[in-house]
């Protein structure tokens, strides 16, 4: 590409031209900038060192051998770190909001235990090891650790079709702790590789939807205890569990269990309105559950209430967390299984449990690494499968209260496992007659926050396609199972970015009148398009074999058009300036496709000029030899550089938008 030729016979004239070759060369040089750009690192580069960023951070100044232990210990346990500066005044913030999570974290334990089929020990059992593990890992302050309602539907719903609960509740109680392992290994693999990105194949509208839909499934799942209903379906579609309680109140349930569940739940609920209208009362919802259990236990136990219909938790096997390293089974028929599992499980805790820790972080002002985050709910997941735990992740609800109760570190989850211990050791007699029907009540009681409706109506309101993802999740949930709910959420989600990938839009790009910047003509419909050449612009990541027809029959079709509105006007498209400033990688069917674009525009006459290639684009379009094909000359830094040798006129600082 050349400058228009010119006249510089006269003085003012010649001082134009020394102009034009300064803003030549000027020109040149960004080209060459470009052109020069050395070989990008290879991918196992990047990998290696995203894993010694995860364990080995770098130090800011030079340190020795024994110091750069520490700073990996450090960072391998961030307590070491902030331990050092922890001070006696935190510890009274640190030790209520410890009390007041241990008095919601018991009952709702025994009562998730229940949801997972498991017995109640199990539930407590979780809420002691993974807490501490996750304590000298973890980096967010806020976040409570313990057994969730979610995980432990999703362990009852898969795991109950591998091994019956109720036939062989043994072989069960081995699957769970193998799964557990399965869980904790795939989310430290996550973190140390720093695959964090695979959590995301769940979109926030798939979990928003497959939240909801686990939570209305949870809800009907209690009915069995709210009810008194000895024989329930296994299945968690809602038309089951529905033709299940029809067919119960036909026959053997016991009135007293729902009077008394629907009392206390009634209760439960009001304390949580008192709380949530004035936060000086933050305490009362969070002790509510725990003097809910104290008050029926005693009430069940002083009238001999379980003599009349009453369905009590009896057998509560305590003490401190019995090893279960042996009870793992990697050599039976269901270790696939159970690997499986583990993988979704992991999944979803992770989902849930990051956006939790950030959503408070923020609060406070820090930055959570959700890869370090990965890393410690990893290993206490597999220590805690280890020591008789289930998978335990973060809880919305009891970080809320944790948040409110003032705590300022991790060692408020400290003084939550102490207590959750102390009571394993010394009261869990106590709860022999504690009610079926209160547990189930505590369980209801915690649903209404895993359904967001506020969120719901703001997905609507900004992308309909992810309003799609998470009705298909939902309904999935609802109508089907967990496992086809988690599908759909991801079949849906790989549908979309499939669609966008392989139809990306193109713009025709024009001049802003009085500015230096070319932007979408759709968009500004003031910008001007310049005659005798279009200005396009890729909106697409990658330019690869998905899309790389589509785009290029695109940007053909405004060719055509273009050539034909220049020539209807008495006028020739000149020149395709190709801004691929968004394209960040490029494969060989997306090479082909450019080296067909530009020798149909050859055939027609038009010139090409490419603009901002990135690192890799570059690189791969010299190894390919495009660059040779279409000269040096053709490749500008931006568009501004373009349209100067294009249209031979100076446009001085001009770029895109």
């Amino acid at each position: 590409m050349g400058n228009l030729p010119a006249d510089y016979s006269t003085p003012t004239a010649e001082l134009q031209r020394l102009d034009l070759d300064a803003a030549t060369a000027a020109r040149s040089e960004r080209s060459n900038w470009l052109l020069a750009s050395p070989e990008p690192p290879w991918p196992w580069q990047g990998f290696v060192s995203s894993i010694k960023e995860t364990l080995f951070p770098q130090p800011k100044t030079k340190q020795t051998h024994k110091n750069r232990y520490l700073l990996f210990l450090q960072a391998l346990f961030p307590i070491l770190k902030w331990g050092k500066n922890y001070k006696a005044a935190k510890f009274k913030h640190d030790l209520l909001a410890g009390l007041t999570l241990a008095s919601l974290c018991i009952p709702q334990s025994i009562g998730y235990a229940n949801l997972a089929k498991l017995e109640p020990q199990y539930g407590l059992y979780t809420s002691v090891v993974p807490p501490l593990i996750y304590s000298m890992m973890g980096s967010s302050r806020e976040i409570a650790i313990g057994p969730v309602a979610v995980v432990s539907l999703l362990l009852s719903a898969m795991v109950s079709k591998v091994v019956d609960p109720i036939s062989d509740p043994a072989t069960y109680l081995r699957t769970i702790f193998t799964v557990t392992f399965f869980t904790g290994i795939f989310q430290a693999m996550f973190g140390l590789f720093r695959l964090g990105f695979i959590v995301d194949f769940l979109s926030h509208a798939a979990i928003v939807g497959f939240m909801g839909g686990a939570a209305i499934v949870i809800g009907l799942q209690q009915l069995k205890g709210l009810l008194g209903i000895t024989h329930f379906t296994s299945k968690t579609d809602i038309i089951s569990v529905l033709a299940a309680v029809v067919q119960a109140l036909h026959q053997h349930w016991s009135p007293l269990n729902c009077v008394l569940g629907c009392s206390f739940l009634i209760f439960i609920l009001i304390t949580r309105f008192i709380g949530q209208r004035n936060k000086k009362y933050f305490w009362l919802p969070a002790m509510a559950p725990l003097f809910s259990v104290i008050l029926s236990t005693l009430i069940v136990y002083l009238t001999k209430a379980d003599n009349h219909g009453i369905k009590i938790v009896k057998h509560f096997k305590g003490g401190v967390n019995p090893s279960s390293a042996h009870q793992l089974n990697f050599g039976g028929p269901h270790v696939g299984e159970a690997a499986k599992i583990g993988l979704i499980c992991a999944l979803i805790a992770l989902s849930e449990a990051i956006a939790v820790g950030r959503s408070f972080a923020s609060m406070k002002g820090y930055h959570l690494d959700g890869n370090k985050e990965m890393v410690a709910m990893g290993f206490m997941n597999i220590i805690g499968s280890l020591t008789s735990c289930y998978t335990a992740m973060g809880s919305f609800s009891r970080t809320a209260v944790n948040y409110s109760a003032g705590c300022e570190t991790l060692i408020s989850n400290i003084v939550m496992a102490i207590t959750v211990m102390i009571c394993l050791v010394f009261f869990t007699k106590l709860l022999y007659y504690t009610p079926l029907a209160i547990l189930a009540s505590i369980i209801l009681s915690a649903l209404p926050g895993l359904i967001d409706l506020n969120q719901v109506y703001n997905i609507w309101k900004v992308d309909k396609l992810d309003f799609m993802v998470c009705l298909g999740a939902f309904f999935g949930v609802l109508f089907g199972s967990v496992e086809i709910g988690l599908i759909v959420a991801v079949v849906m989600s790989f549908g979309k970015i499939i669609v966008t990938s392989i139809k990306p839009s193109t713009e025709v790009l024009g001049k802003l009148p009085g500015t230096d910047l070319f932007c979408n003509i759709l968009q500004y419909p003031v910008a001007n398009k310049l005659s005798g050449l279009l200005i396009t612009r890729i909106n697409s990541g990658t330019l690869c074999f998905a899309n790389a027809s589509s785009i290029r029959d695109r940007i053909l079709k405004l060719v055509t058009d273009e050539s034909s509105r220049e020539e209807s006007n008495k006028g020739r498209l000149h020149v395709l300036v190709l801004d691929m400033t968004n394209v960040m990688n490029i494969d060989t069917s997306g090479l082909h496709a450019l080296q067909e674009l530009y020798e149909k525009l050859i055939a027609r006459e038009v010139e090409l000029a490419v603009v901002n290639p990135r690192w890799q684009v570059i690189t791969k379009m010299k190894a390919g030899k495009f660059i040779e094909k279409i000269g040096p000359g053709s490749v500008f830094l931006s568009i501004g550089d373009a349209v100067e040798v294009t249209l031979g006129f100076r446009m001085n600082g001009l770029d895109s938008c």
